[in-house]
């Protein structure tokens, strides 16, 4: 049997999600890099690979995915300890509410093809920073509204689910955004719970061999 293959970019937050995931189950893989700024997603050979032209990409013998939810919940589906979902619907519901904010509500709009786009249309950099700052706190307001009537010190009580997953590799996005994370201490108590956990800190940006 042959390892994983896991396509991805050292600054892709979805990518950082499966990265995360796949620390916490104590899983490894191979990972090929993708340069997204170069514009290596769009070339025929990676294509060829993945039609979408993004990361992450999952390739496991005749499994291959697309979408880093689903692969952390093939992960989670397939290596079951430690859980990446609580144990009650309730707390799955919730979980999975949280991380698609993030995956759904936040993530695609400020997506590097996304901001390309704007730039062609002849957006802005000043103007484009604003639309991604106003598009994560829009997300986290949400997301911090739901945290506050939850136990932390992660979102869900004691142990990371994929609701922190999400949340993390966002925070790093907000920050390089220049995002006024003061509002939202639910949020940064658990980016820095999470850092603390090896899992998360090894699968930073700045961490991986193609971090530039």
């Amino acid at each position: 049997m042959t390892e994983p293959v896991l396509y991805g970019y050292f600054r892709s937050t979805a990518a950082y999600r499966v990265r995360i995931a796949l620390n916490l189950k104590g899983l490894s893989a191979e990972h090929r890099f993708v340069h997204l700024r170069k514009g290596e997603q769009t070339q025929p050979a990676y294509r060829k690979i993945n039609p979408a032209a993004l990361v992450p990409y999952w390739i496991d013998d005749d499994l291959e995915l697309a979408q880093s939810i689903a692969i952390i919940e093939y992960l989670d589906e397939t290596h079951p300890a430690p859980p990446l979902l609580p144990a009650d619907a309730k707390g799955r519901a919730i979980a999975r509410e949280i991380a698609l904010v993030v995956a759904s509500d936040i993530h695609p709009i400020g997506n590097l093809r996304v901001l390309n786009k704007l730039i062609e249309m002849g957006v802005d950099e000043a103007t484009r920073g604003a639309w991604s700052k106003h598009w994560i706190e829009t997300g986290f307001d949400a997301i911090e509204a739901r945290l506050a009537h939850l136990p932390g010190p992660f979102a869900l009580g004691e142990q990371p689910t994929l609701a922190d997953i999400c949340i993390v590799p966002q925070v790093f996005n907000a920050r390089r955004f220049g995002v006024d994370l003061t509002p939202y201490k639910r949020i940064v108590g658990i980016d820095a719970a999470a850092s603390k956990l090896d899992a998360f800190a090894a699968a930073e940006p700045g961490r991986q061999p193609d971090a530039e």
